[in-house]
């Protein structure tokens, strides 16, 4: 296997960090918050351009994928500046959708490639929230072999990010395709958007650690920086080993997924459950959320009060984590497909 990106993955994520760090994502965040979903879908359609949301729909779709390991790539960046959307779920729904074919594919997948869509989805087994429906252009669920596109987002529950709110989809929907092979498309979108949620995970904890270190460089106690105290140093060190080891997983998986994708007769497998590919993305899933969590738990525990205002933009970061950590995979339920693989 190999771990190391490329030249040109590397430069993909810098040029995203690029793009991202000139958008202002704090102001679009707080937009998104307010119901005001216009900042946020401009910033995507710069991220469409920028070959994002191509890289989980097929070319014969006008996308480049699936690419996996460019797709973490981008997402650990879209982590690590907090981009509001439904963006796991976008990706989730170009497997799903490619899987299922005919005319739904022929639909979507196009305007999810080039940005013109932002999709949500249920599946089952994940829990009956759907983020972001409020903001999304469509949003599919799945019930056994049935793929259906609900009439309206629902009525929204409340959630620990006000900028990723959760609705639980009207019921009903004319179903849009069916047959055995929506489960192995639904299996192979819930893995897709595990990941995704794992690579943002991991960008959001790398954000609120360089954040931290930051303050603890400037905030004095006795006349020195706090973060010259060995306890201080400690907690930050176990944060960043946390994060470090958490990465190689998340790599890992997306070898894995890229794998089985060329693999001949991967969707057979997927459909009877055998994917090897499910127990790496779950192990990246469980590492990652719960380092990224961590992240959290630290950067608030150092900033002091400080953590805990509104104006602070690192708390949106701080909100983010542990959503992040529980939905697509709660840690047990990552833990125990580990097990089960």
């Amino acid at each position: 296997m190999r771990f190391l990106l490329t030249d040109e993955q590397r430069e993909f994520g810098r040029s995203l960090d690029a793009l991202l760090g000139a958008a202002d994502t704090p102001a679009v965040l707080r937009a998104w918050a307010a119901g005001d979903h216009g900042p946020g879908r401009a910033l995507w359609g710069r991220l469409a351009d920028a070959g994002v949301f191509a890289l989980a729909v097929p070319e014969a779709y006008g996308g480049v994928g699936p690419l996996p390991v460019e797709a973490a790539v981008a997402c650990v960046e879209l982590g690590r500046h907090a981009v509001p959307g439904p963006v796991a779920e976008t990706l989730a729904a170009g497997m799903l959708l490619a899987g299922a074919g005919g005319p739904v594919a022929e639909e979507w997948l196009p305007g999810i490639a080039s940005g013109a869509a932002a999709v949500s989805l249920t599946l089952e087994g994940y829990g009956p929230y759907a983020p972001d429906a409020d903001a999304a252009d469509a949003v599919f669920t799945v019930t056994g072999d049935e793929l259906r596109l609900a009439p309206g987002p629902g009525e929204p529950s409340a959630s620990a990010d006000p900028a990723r709110r959760l609705f639980r989809p009207e019921p009903g929907g004319a179903p849009v395709a069916k047959g055995p092979a929506i489960r192995a498309a639904a299996r192979a979108a819930g893995d897709t958007a595990a990941f995704a949620t794992a690579a943002l995970a991991l960008g959001c904890g790398e954000e609120l650690l360089r954040a931290t270190v930051a303050y603890v460089k400037q905030r004095t106690q006795f006349g020195v920086p706090v973060g010259s105290f060995q306890a201080v140093k400690h907690r930050l060190a176990d944060t960043l080993l946390g994060l470090e080891f958490a990465r190689p997983l998340l790599y890992g998986a997306a070898v894995e997924l890229a794998s089985e994708v060329s693999r001949p007769g991967a969707g057979a497998g997927a459909a009877e459950g055998s994917s090897g590919a499910g127990a790496a993305v779950a192990a990246a899933k469980v590492a990652a959320g719960e380092a990224g969590y961590a992240a959290a738990r630290t950067a608030l525990q150092l900033h002091g009060a400080i953590g805990y205002t509104e104006e602070l933009d690192l708390a949106w970061w701080l909100r983010r984590a542990r959503p992040l950590r529980d939905v697509w995979g709660t840690p047990s339920a990552c833990r125990a497909r580990v097990l089960a693989g």
